[in-house]
């Protein structure tokens, strides 16, 4: 290579240097921008606030001290009597149920919400959507109050708020994964003159079967920690119990039910991991 040769080389990759620099500085300058502007607003945010930074640092202490004086040893001997014990069989029940129905009623909703399989663009569509969205957009908390001034106090009601919480949490899922898929199968069964269910069955399914599975089960896992929540607002189960006990300031009750509630959750939470496990192995 000639001193020529080399000197034009170096002299183009300075040059593609310089261009790789000269298009990266907008974009570098916009992400500092964001950056900054994001810190500007916490700045804001927290002096409009008046969050108090030195109070936060010792939080811990005294959250510590609040339980060592008021929950502290929990009375495990109430949450071992069989009126509870069956109230936690309730709220699996409520929990299985609740997401089970909510699942169920997802599957179609997903269906007409995914605008590449959906049987109606400007009719099923849309609405399939705002269904899911209003599902989504209203607290399993609400739901249960809705439900328990309509139906009562009970389990009923907790299972309807279940439902209409995990149609919208699952529905959505699902959906996105059917607009994932690889529209090739859908395609070359339409162009044998297949109906919609058929392209479903033959095309859709065995594409998001896999997903659909574990989306199913992490919504049971969700189903199963909302439903205590449910229980607290009239629903029934365990979070009867825990208002109960909260309202009459029965502070070692209290100190029980919450550590029963982690021990189910922990536990619900190994048996999902494993039966995603299986799922994803095909197992």
């Amino acid at each position: 290579m000639t001193a020529e040769s080399e000197i034009a080389e170096r002299s183009g990759l300075d040059a593609a240097v310089a261009d790789w620099r000269r298009e990266r500085r907008p974009g570098t300058l916009l992400r500092w921008g964001v950056f900054l502007a994001i810190l500007l607003f916490l700045v804001y945010a927290m002096d409009y606030l008046k969050v108090d930074l030195s109070r936060i640092l010792g939080l811990f202490g005294r959250v510590g001290h609040l339980i060592a004086d008021r929950y502290y040893p929990p009375d495990i001997d109430y949450v071992l009597q069989g009126d509870y014990l069956q109230s936690v069989l309730e709220t699996v029940q409520m929990a299985y149920l609740g997401g089970l129905f909510g699942i169920l009623l997802a599957i179609p909703m997903a269906w007409f919400a995914a605008y590449n399989v959906t049987p109606g663009r400007r009719s099923f569509y849309p609405l399939s959507r705002l269904f899911i969205m209003s599902c989504r957009s209203v607290h399993e908390m609400i739901w249960t109050i809705l439900f328990v001034t309509v139906l009562g106090f009970g389990i009923l009601a907790g299972v309807m708020a279940l439902t209409m919480f995990c149609i919208g949490f699952a529905g959505k899922l699902f959906a996105e994964e059917i607009e994932a898929i690889d529209m090739g199968p859908v395609d070359a069964l339409r162009s044998t003159g297949a109906n919609k269910l058929q392209v479903v069955a033959y095309a859709v399914w065995p594409q998001v079967r896999v997903a659909f599975t574990g989306i199913s089960i992490y919504t049971w896992d969700v189903a199963f920690r909302a439903a205590t929540v449910v229980g607290f607002f009239g629903g029934g189960g365990m979070g009867w119990y825990l208002k109960r006990s909260v309202q009459q300031i029965e502070s070692e009750r209290v100190a029980a039910i919450l550590l029963s509630i982690v021990v189910l959750v922990i536990l619900a939470e190994i048996l999902s991991v494993w039966a995603r496990i299986k799922v994803g192995s095909g197992k």
